[in-house]
């Protein structure tokens, strides 16, 4: 494990002269910063062996807004303040749910970070932050952690799993007739046939062109009319994010009710999702709602198995426990299935990690892991969740400033916004 020192940059905003003293890292300090803990034993104990923390005087400046940077920060000791561009700061001090996260993490500092008390500072490359989830190739390869070893459910789902007797949920004929139609360079009047073919299909489209999503002065009166408005490739988009409902079905109230509250909780990040595309202008709306609805897809497959068991091999607790577990690996598999592109494959394995680094340019599983993070405001204790500025994707944004103040105002401004697509996709 010798390489690892070499991931560990003394690459700084400022000199480090405190009264506190420089002291050796330990596993117990690393246990508690997120996501460093999820690092195996192995390499939490190199770690240890070969870091010392930082220390920096009162009134040092760590890091300015804008700067680049190829580091995680971590405040190990003191209090910092951290001001984003509109000037609304907010304090971090040792030993709070907010110094377990990293104090910035992304490609570039979105807020300026001054030292308020003599600090201690823990400096990480992103080159170690990036390697938690690098480390496998086999995004569909199904782990079951320690701590689930005695879940009978999951044991038995992932024995069925590894012998590839899965049922893979498929998308309704419109869906994969359009899309591969669209791939075949086909016009509107060819597109407009194969959706009309689904007569609910058409009607939803229709419906959905008219909503407030797509302001204009002439509602669509046809099929035509509505993919002439909102363009073939995003048609494909909101087709195939209309037929996924469907899969959310079941005839066990228990199933039902946990695949209810997933498809809400996927609509509600795809909604977000939208919105988030069209301010940002890095990402195109349609292609940001699918990957908002399919980013906990592969808890279907899941459900379905365990709604074919009898209801008495298996708790509520059962099921919950197992949903973190398989929604990555068999939401890839599942998307595989579908022949979906490569980014999107991908957005069930990283949309729930918060530092997921995949790409330089924000990406659609950034936008989905954004919009994760502001539907859990006002829904999750708040010390459970990372400050937004600290992680990668937030650093990405180039017409967009995100800080924990702006995204209480993203959500109220787009308030209306969001409740019109939730109408048009609820139904």
């Amino acid at each position: 494990m010798s390489f690892l020192p070499s991931f560990f940059k003394n690459n700084k905003s400022a000199s480090p002269a405190s009264q506190l003293v420089s002291e050796n890292i330990t596993v117990g300090m690393l246990n508690d910063l997120i996501p460093i803990r999820n690092f195996s034993t192995e390499k939490l104990e190199a770690f240890a062996t070969n870091l010392k923390s930082e220390m920096y005087p009162k009134g040092s400046i760590l890091f300015r807004l804008g700067e680049n940077t190829d580091s995680a920060l971590y405040l190990l000791k003191g209090m910092i303040t951290l001001s984003d561009d509109t000037g609304k700061a907010y304090e971090v001090n040792d030993g709070t749910a907010k110094a377990r996260f990293p104090l910035s993490s992304g490609s570039k500092h979105t807020t300026t970070a001054l030292a308020e008390t003599d600090v201690s500072i823990l400096r990480v490359s992103q080159n170690i932050m990036a390697s938690r989830s690098a480390s496998s190739n086999h995004f569909s390869q199904l782990i079951i952690p320690d701590d689930l070893a005695d879940n009978r459910l999951l044991q038995t789902f992932a024995e069925h799993y590894a012998n590839e007797k899965l049922e893979i949920p498929t998308l309704p004929d419109v869906a994969i007739k359009l899309r591969n139609a669209i791939q075949q360079d086909v016009g509107v009047n060819e597109a407009a046939k194969i959706i009309q073919m689904d007569p609910v299909m058409s009607a939803k489209l229709i419906e959905l062109a008219n909503c407030p999503l797509y302001v204009c002065s002439t509602p669509a009166k046809s099929c035509f009319e509505a993919i002439n408005r909102i363009g073939l490739n995003a048609t494909r988009n909101l087709v195939i994010s209309l037929s996924i409902h469907h899969v959310f079905k079941s005839h066990s109230p228990l199933v039902k009710k946990f695949l209810d509250r997933i498809w809400k909780q996927s609509l509600y990040i795809s909604t977000l999702s939208f919105v988030l595309a069209g301010l940002t202008k890095q990402a195109k709306p349609e292609e940001a709602l699918l990957a908002g609805l399919v980013c906990d897809i592969g808890t279907v497959p899941f459900l379905h198995f365990a709604d074919n068991l009898p209801k008495d091999y298996y708790t509520e607790a059962d099921l919950m426990r197992s949903l973190a577990c398989v929604k990555g690996p068999i939401g890839y598999k599942l998307l595989l299935e579908w022949g979906f592109s490569e980014e999107f494959i991908k957005i069930p394995v990283y949309s729930d990690d918060w530092y997921q680094n995949t790409s330089k340019e924000l990406n659609l599983t950034d936008i989905v892991v954004l919009s994760r993070l502001h539907s859990a405001i006002g829904h999750t204790d708040m010390a459970s969740l990372p400050v937004i500025t600290s992680i990668p994707a937030a650093s990405k944004l180039k017409n967009y400033s995100l800080s924990p103040e702006m995204s209480l105002n993203l959500l109220h401004n787009a308030k209306q916004q969001i409740s019109d697509a939730l109408k048009a996709f609820s139904n």
